[in-house]
Protein backbone atom coordinates (compact mmCIF):
# COMPACT_ATOMS: atom_id res chain seq x y z
CA UNK A 1 0.00 0.00 0.00
CA UNK A 2 1.66 3.57 -1.11
CA UNK A 3 1.84 6.30 1.33
CA UNK A 4 -1.57 8.27 -0.34
CA UNK A 5 -3.18 4.89 -0.10
CA UNK A 6 -2.35 5.12 3.36
CA UNK A 7 -3.35 8.69 3.97
CA UNK A 8 -6.72 8.44 2.07
CA UNK A 9 -7.50 5.23 4.18
CA UNK A 10 -6.54 6.88 7.65
CA UNK A 11 -8.80 10.22 6.53
CA UNK A 12 -11.65 7.90 5.65
CA UNK A 13 -11.22 6.47 9.32
CA UNK A 14 -11.23 9.74 10.87
CA UNK A 15 -14.22 10.54 9.22
CA UNK A 16 -15.88 8.10 11.18
CA UNK A 17 -14.67 9.12 14.50
CA UNK A 18 -15.60 11.64 17.46
CA UNK A 19 -14.03 14.45 17.51
CA UNK A 20 -12.42 13.62 20.74
CA UNK A 21 -11.27 10.44 18.91
CA UNK A 22 -9.50 12.49 16.24
CA UNK A 23 -8.00 15.00 18.89
CA UNK A 24 -6.45 11.61 20.56
CA UNK A 25 -4.85 10.43 17.14
CA UNK A 26 -3.50 14.25 16.13
CA UNK A 27 -1.86 14.36 19.60
CA UNK A 28 -0.11 10.70 19.21
CA UNK A 29 0.84 11.68 15.53
CA UNK A 30 2.52 14.73 17.04
CA UNK A 31 4.12 12.63 19.56
CA UNK A 32 5.34 10.62 16.25
CA UNK A 33 6.61 13.48 14.27
CA UNK A 34 8.35 15.24 17.50
CA UNK A 35 10.07 11.56 18.34
CA UNK A 36 11.29 11.51 14.57
CA UNK A 37 12.76 15.13 14.71
CA UNK A 38 14.85 14.52 17.67
CA UNK A 39 16.17 11.16 16.36
CA UNK A 40 17.08 13.38 13.34
CA UNK A 41 18.70 16.19 15.54
CA UNK A 42 20.55 13.65 17.87
CA UNK A 43 21.76 11.84 15.08
CA UNK A 44 22.81 15.46 13.27
CA UNK A 45 24.89 16.04 16.38
CA UNK A 46 26.81 13.06 16.63
CA UNK A 47 27.76 13.24 13.37
CA UNK A 48 29.07 16.97 13.91
CA UNK A 49 30.81 15.24 16.70
CA UNK A 50 32.22 12.66 15.30
CA UNK A 51 33.11 14.13 11.92
CA UNK A 52 34.12 18.37 13.02
CA UNK A 53 37.58 19.44 14.24
CA UNK A 54 36.94 20.47 17.64
CA UNK A 55 37.90 16.93 19.14
CA UNK A 56 41.19 15.69 16.14
CA UNK A 57 43.82 17.38 18.94
CA UNK A 58 43.27 13.93 20.55
CA UNK A 59 43.97 11.53 17.34
CA UNK A 60 47.73 13.15 16.91
CA UNK A 61 48.34 13.13 21.03
CA UNK A 62 50.83 11.36 22.38
CA UNK A 63 51.35 8.71 25.28
CA UNK A 64 52.77 10.69 28.10
CA UNK A 65 53.39 7.76 30.24
CA UNK A 66 53.97 4.04 29.79
CA UNK A 67 53.73 1.50 32.01
CA UNK A 68 57.11 1.48 33.26
CA UNK A 69 56.01 4.72 35.17
CA UNK A 70 53.77 2.98 36.81
CA UNK A 71 54.72 2.70 40.86
CA UNK A 72 52.23 0.39 41.77
CA UNK A 73 50.55 -2.21 39.90
CA UNK A 74 47.35 -3.93 40.50
CA UNK A 75 46.48 -7.45 39.77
Amino acid sequence: MSKKDLIGKTVHILEKLPIEKIQEVNEFADFILKKMEDKTLQEGITKLVREGKPYRFLEKEEDIYTVEDLKVRYK
